[in-house]
């Protein structure tokens, strides 16, 4: 059994776990003032939260205990794996491939087929704790079909270039070109993605 808030549109096809909250206002909204909109074939699993203001594509998938707070705009065939966190106000894009304890933090851009590793942290915050904390947040962008290995961190406002690849563990402190691989503490560019054996 789960509970869905007034105003959430789910669409045909949906599979949804128990313990799943759907349309949780946020901080000073009432039940059902913000849409919602889940679009088809979505499984949602179980002890999952999704805040109000969502708007998510079809063929949706979470593991166990996500949580997606509010206002995303999330694509088309999006996975987002056991674990993982998602704040508010970020763009995931069409075929993103989130694996399990990732957390994404406000503003981040996640596009197109990209695929973020287990327990990968995005950082947004460039002074933490600073008075003006808030209005400085800035989250990565990464772009389409990156791929970011585990246990990576990525510093706030980084650009992670088109098909770069982050080897597992790095710490990334500056962009990352397109088609390069970068790896270590900082993140230095080791190779080409041509350079691969794919």
């Amino acid at each position: 059994m789960y509970k869905k808030y007034k105003n959430v549109h789910l669409g045909e096809g949906h599979i949804i776990g128990d313990y799943v909250i759907i349309g949780h206002p946020s901080k000073g909204q009432s039940d059902g003032s913000v849409k919602t909109i889940i679009s088809k074939n979505a499984v949602i699993r179980s002890h999952t939260i999704i805040y109000s203001g969502n708007i998510i594509g079809q063929n949706f998938q979470t593991g166990h205990h996500v949580m997606i707070r509010e206002f995303n705009k999330i694509g088309d065939n999006v996975s987002v794996g056991t674990l993982s966190v998602i704040e508010h106000h970020v763009i995931i894009e069409d075929n993103v491939r989130i694996h399990s304890q990732a957390f994404i933090p406000e503003y981040s851009i996640l596009k197109g087929g990209c695929w973020i590793g287990p327990n990968v942290v995005f950082t947004n915050a460039l002074y933490p704790l600073s008075p003006n904390v808030k209005k400085n947040l800035k989250g990565p962008i990464i772009e389409k079909n990156a791929k970011i290995g585990a246990n990576a961190t990525i510093l706030p406002g980084i650009s992670i270039g088109e098909n770069a690849l982050i080897g597992a563990g790095s710490v990334v402190t500056k962009d990352v070109p397109d088609n390069a691989v970068v790896a270590g503490n900082p993140a230095q560019i080791t190779k080409h993605i041509s350079d691969l054996p794919y």
